[in-house]
């Protein structure tokens, strides 16, 4: 049950910081260099929450899964 709180969490904090994200492309047409708008979205709060969603994503989805798809992977194409 906590995986999945998780993995909604995780697409709502993704979803917060994606937005943002977006909302500060708008710093180009005032003349920002694309180092200038990675420097300023690095330290925003706001476009953290974007990684912080992520690795709730990947909490959710643990190694289990994980070991599960590679294992059919391998079992289908052969280990090379």
């Amino acid at each position: 049950m906590y995986r999945i709180i998780l993995f909604l969490i995780g697409i709502l904090l993704m979803s917060v910081g994606l937005f943002f994200l977006i909302i500060y492309l708008n710093l180009f047409t005032l003349g920002y260099s694309f180092f200038e708008f990675v420097k300023f979205i690095s330290v925003r709060f706001e476009c953290l929450i974007f990684l912080i969603g992520f690795l709730f994503l990947i909490l959710a989805l643990r190694k289990e899964r994980l070991n599960g798809l590679l294992s059919r992977y391998f079992n289908k194409h052969g280990r090379r």
